[in-house]
């Protein structure tokens, strides 16, 4: 059974060596990116500054890997049961030591000084904002639908395709994020999505929750 937390109000934050930010919006989804396509979305001017949640993580977190033969990146997420695919960026770490999420919340931002979904060990995480302002909805806003055994699949720069199993999917408070675990370079791999969750302060333009699903290799 898929374990679920006590929040109620849903939109999305984000997570890894740091952050994912969200902004609300009426707006529908859809960024109108072709299959594969890389984006960088564009920033409007006028445009009110999306609220931000920080997830504090350990500094050797921030820090690339050794070096080893680079495995082909992500370039695309689908999550069937919520209908969401997403074109996936590389993405590092902010100044502040917050990740890097793509602004548009239609791209998906995959922890590039972490293992790749598919690797034999570790964790590989990617996080999306759940709305945008601008935008509107981002695909991860229904991520708290997911069920345990929905499928989700994610495709690298050579074509290949790899399928995961969802284990959990849990509403947790941003500050007793278990970056640790679900950073993690070596162990049992998974796939970590994360977008933002719970209650939204006005005050401080931030969520309370993570919204987090933990998937496994299929087979």
């Amino acid at each position: 059974m898929v374990r679920r937390g006590t929040s109620v109000t849903v939109a999305v934050c984000a997570v890894v060596t740091a952050s994912l930010l969200s902004a609300c919006s009426p707006s529908a989804p859809g960024d109108g990116t072709a299959e594969g396509e890389r984006v960088t979305p564009a920033v409007t001017a006028t445009a009110a500054p999306a609220p931000t949640a920080v997830v504090d993580v350990p500094v050797t977190k921030a820090t690339p890997p050794p070096v080893t033969e680079p495995d082909p990146e992500p370039v695309r997420l689908a999550i069937p049961a919520i209908d969401a695919t997403l074109p996936v960026n590389p993405v590092g770490v902010q100044r502040d030591g917050s990740m890097e999420i793509p602004e548009n919340p239609a791209v998906a931002g995959w922890y590039r000084y972490g293992p790749v979904p598919g690797a034999a060990e570790g964790s590989a995480v990617v996080a999306a904002h759940v709305d945008s302002r601008v935008l509107g909805i981002g695909p991860l806003a229904r991520l708290r639908e997911l069920d345990r055994g929905d499928e989700i699949t994610v495709r690298d720069a050579e074509g290949v395709t790899s399928t995961f199993v969802v284990d959990t999917v849990d509403y947790i408070p941003r500050a007793k994020l278990p970056v640790d675990e679900f950073f993690a370079r070596t162990g049992r791999p998974a796939l970590v999505i994360i977008t933002c969750g719970g209650s939204f302060d006005e005050a401080t333009r931030s969520y309370s929750d993570n919204v987090v699903a933990v998937a496994h290799p299929a087979g």
